[in-house]
């Protein structure tokens, strides 16, 4: 099985991959930003399972050539994916009226546009054999309805887009042999969090957060399609 994971530098994305990383038939592609970051979890994995198949590619989702370097180098290791995690995320708490357009044009460049010209590039390599699951991270506050929070609303919106975005690929992408669903997730302990609510604490940790989300993708596919499921126990 081959799994790609974006924002595998931190986090959830991070213990992502060293679950993924403890089954010798997985092989997991690792993108972040952090070349650093990235080795230091590579050999994490391999402490785990000195069998592993980890493949980092240091790289910024933000790049205009992302759809040609990022293609190039995934097809270098594997021929087609099976899961994809879309997780790379950034985020901004600062009131509406002072957030600059470069600021707000930062964030909806992770969370929106980097997710669509990444699943365009490796759209030609999914669905080929089996069945592929690609897993929209947003978060309960892009979830339509629930508790919003004063200084990110460039962040929820995007995290908006990306699950109205979710809908309409897994209605194009159902006869492909594609599977797309997206998880609103809601307060982890992670650094993201962290910036955005300074001293809060989170009723799960990251790996607790990334363990649900692992099953979710080898699993739900089976299942659901085109959903945004929330997956919160509190507010944040």
């Amino acid at each position: 099985m081959n799994i790609v994971v974006t924002g595998a530098s931190r986090g959830i994305g991070y213990e992502l991959v060293k679950l993924y990383s403890a089954n010798a038939n997985y092989t997991i592609i690792a993108l972040a930003r952090s070349e650093k970051k990235l080795q230091k979890l590579k050999e994490e994995c391999e402490l785990i399972n000195p069998t592993s198949k980890v493949i980092i590619i240091p790289y910024d989702l933000t790049s205009n050539n992302l759809s040609k370097d990022v293609i190039e180098e995934i097809t270098k290791h594997i021929s087609s994916i099976n899961i994809l995690i879309n997780n790379a995320g950034a985020i901004i708490n600062r009131p509406f009226q002072n957030i600059t357009i470069e600021e707000m044009e930062y964030v909806y460049k992770v969370n929106v546009f980097s997710v669509i010209r990444l699943t365009q590039a490796l759209l030609p390599i999914m669905g080929l054999k089996e069945r592929s699951h690609i897993v929209n991270i947003s978060s309960m506050g892009g979830f339509q309805g629930s508790a919003k929070f004063a200084g990110l609303s460039v962040y929820s919106s995007s995290k908006a887009a990306l699950a109205c975005l979710t809908e309409c690929l897994a209605e194009e992408l159902k006869e492909k042999n594609i599977t797309v669903n997206c998880l609103a997730l809601g307060a982890t302990q992670t650094e993201m969090l962290n910036e955005a609510f300074p001293g809060y604490k989170a009723p799960l940790s990251a790996k607790e957060m990334a363990s649900y989300v692992a099953n979710f993708s080898l699993n739900a596919h089976h299942f659901i399609n085109g959903k945004i499921l929330p997956v919160s126990m509190s507010t944040p």
